[in-house]
Parts: C-alpha cells; structure tokens; sequence
C-alpha cells in the first residue's frame, strides 16, 4: 500500500486539477456523459471541499466521482449524488439526470435503507447485545428484501440508458478490529457486528448487481487495514459526528476512485 503521505500529495494535485477544470471554457468538456448517482459515500462526505451549492447533499470535488472523472478527460461528469439518500430517493430525485446520451453510470446507495445511521447510534450508546440486535436486524435487510430492491433500480438505469456502462460501489467494513477510538470507544464484540453489517451491505449489494447483470465493485479488499480507530485509516472516527464512518480524502482516493479507475479501463 502506498504511504499516507504520498496519498495526500496525489490527492492535493487531483484537487487541484479539478480546480482548474472547473475554470475551463465548456466546450473543453468530454463528448461522453458520466451521471454519479447515490448517497453519502458516492457524494464524498468524510473528503471535506463541499460543493455550497450542493447543500446538504455536500457534493466533494474529491469524492470518488470528481476524483475519477478527472482521470478521464473524455468524459463531463454529472454529480447528482446527495447525501442521505436512499433507493427511492436516487428513483424520485436523481435518476431523470440517466437519459440515453449517458455513457456511464456509477452508483453507491442502500446504506440509508438499512438504516446505517440509527444502526451506528445504537452501537455507540447501548449495550452489546443490542448492537448485535440492530446489526443483524438490519443485515437480514440488506441480504434480502434491498437485493431485490437494489435490482429494480439498476434495471431501471438499464432502461434509460441502454448504451451505457453501470459500476455500483459497494460498502468497506468501517471499523478496524485493534485500536482506540477517540470520544467513545467500541468494544470487540460491537466492532465485529458492525463490520458484519457492512459485510451484508456489501454481499446484498454484489448479489443485486449479479442479478441485474452490472459491474459490481467491492470495497471491503482496498479498506482492509485502513478501518476507523485504527494506525493508518481510510474511515473518518467519533471525533466529526458528521463525517463518522465515511471515508477520508485519503479512502475516497486510494479506496473508492483507485477502484472504480480500475473498473473503467
């Protein structure tokens, strides 16, 4: 794995390539179309260089759609990825943006349907044995009932688009297994059910892409080691309660746009 201190060199010089690109006349844009779709981990919270006129959405220019689009000059990116969004979310408010100019589709979205948000505050303020309750609750979702929900929206992208290449990203555990986390510390139990419940986020993710026939990229692989509370993370701790649990400039660049870059080609 490359050295953080090279990650955040590379990051600075993406950004502010991306600085620059903003500044360009439009007709230096790409010919093709790139549409980024879905919720907070698509929109780059946790990266920080928030669009303001994306709002709460909180679109980053060095969240993984910018990052990647960067890389790829032929392509004009079109972010429409909010934070806190869910399936019907991206269906009522992001999908008219995929129309049959789009080239390409990048999606990350099912987290807020399984309920990350309250799943993360009951670990953190009750016992283990309600951690593991809400946890597995919730992974029973997400393995189950959101595949099928997840499949529709992707064969409705399908629909829309039917020349276009579809690259869902999915989850990485957030949670390294040693370590101390600042604020309030997690016990081992409550760390190994909330990498669980990422681990079915991810498998009901991969199992809703295979059933629709589109390119599905797991995230757990790059990540591993470079959880939250541990010696080199990826994934934002307790100590920016809005931000907790989302990846850093440094995950959003060697986790997630490394990824989907490879995805690409």
């Amino acid at each position: 794995m490359r050295k953080l201190t090279s990650i955040a060199a590379s990051a600075l010089l993406a950004f502010a390539g991306l600085t620059a690109a903003a500044g360009a006349p439009a007709q230096a844009a790409g010919d093709l179309e790139y549409v980024a779709l879905g919720d907070s981990y698509a929109s780059g919270v946790g990266a920080g260089h928030y669009d303001t006129a994306s709002g709460d959405c909180k679109r980053s220019a060095v969240g993984y759609p910018g990052l990647s689009a960067a890389a790829h000059g032929d392509y004009t990116l079109k972010d429409v990825s909010c934070s806190g969004a869910t399936i019907a979310d991206v269906r009522a408010n992001q999908l008219p943006a995929v129309t049959s100019g789009t080239d390409l589709v990048t999606l990350t979205v099912g987290g807020n349907d399984a309920q990350f948000t309250s799943v993360v505050q009951a670990c953190l303020t009750q016992s283990d044995s309600y951690c593991e309750t809400a946890t597995r609750w919730m992974s029973s979702y997400a393995t189950h009932q959101m595949v099928t929900e997840l499949a529709g929206l992707y064969k409705e992208i399908e629909d829309r688009a039917p020349q276009a290449r579809i690259i869902v990203l999915g989850y990485p555990q957030a949670l390294s297994t040693t370590g101390t986390c600042p604020v309030i510390d997690l016990s081992a139990a409550k760390r190994a059910d909330m990498n669980a419940f990422a681990d079915a986020l991810a498998e009901g993710t991969r199992a809703a892409a295979a059933q629709a026939s589109v390119t599905f990229v797991d995230m757990r692989e790059p990540f591993e080691g470079h959880g939250a509370c541990g010696s080199d993370p990826w994934i934002n701790d307790l100590s920016n309660a809005s931000e907790v649990f989302h990846p850093n400039l440094a995950g959003y660049l060697a986790g997630y746009s490394d990824q989907l870059n490879k995805a690409w080609g």
